[in-house]
């Protein structure tokens, strides 16, 4: 299951996002926001990530208006990489070598067709599982400790 929040700058994306998992058969749950009215990303990403780390979603979907504030609280709860893509190299790149779990975008900063092909990079991209990604990934872990 695929976790997705957003606040109101990332609603419409979200939903464009929502619309191609349903379209996908990926079965999602949507921690919020609800509608475009003004609200705080944090309530979102925050929900969005302890979904994740608890084991409920297997990967999550953040969406503000740049994806910046999102991802950065995102990050703050243990066992989350989130990384913040607006390129489909980027969300390649850090499944393969960083086994990122949390996707971050901006909705006020890339268009619905990149963000799918983004988001479709994501979730259908492995892990290497490469021993240098893997030690790196472990280092990362070792600092929350």
């Amino acid at each position: 299951m695929i976790g997705i929040g957003s606040d109101h700058g990332g609603y419409d994306l979200k939903q464009a996002v929502i619309a191609y998992l349903e379209e996908k058969g990926i079965a999602y749950k949507d921690f919020g926001c609800k509608d475009k009215s003004s609200c705080d990303y944090p309530i979102y990403g925050r929900a969005v990530a302890e979904a994740v780390a608890d084991g409920t979603c297997e990967k999550g979907i953040v969406i503000c208006t740049t994806g910046i504030g999102i991802s950065i609280i995102a990050n703050k709860i243990p066992g989350i990489r989130c990384a913040l893509c607006a390129d489909t190299v980027s969300a390649q790149l850090t499944r393969q070598h960083n086994d990122a779990n949390v996707l971050a975008m901006g909705g006020g900063i890339i268009g619905n067709n990149l963000a799918l092909s983004i988001v479709d990079t994501f979730l259908h991209t492995e892990f290497s599982g490469e021993e240098k990604h893997q030690r790196r990934i472990n280092m990362i872990n070792e600092a929350l400790k």
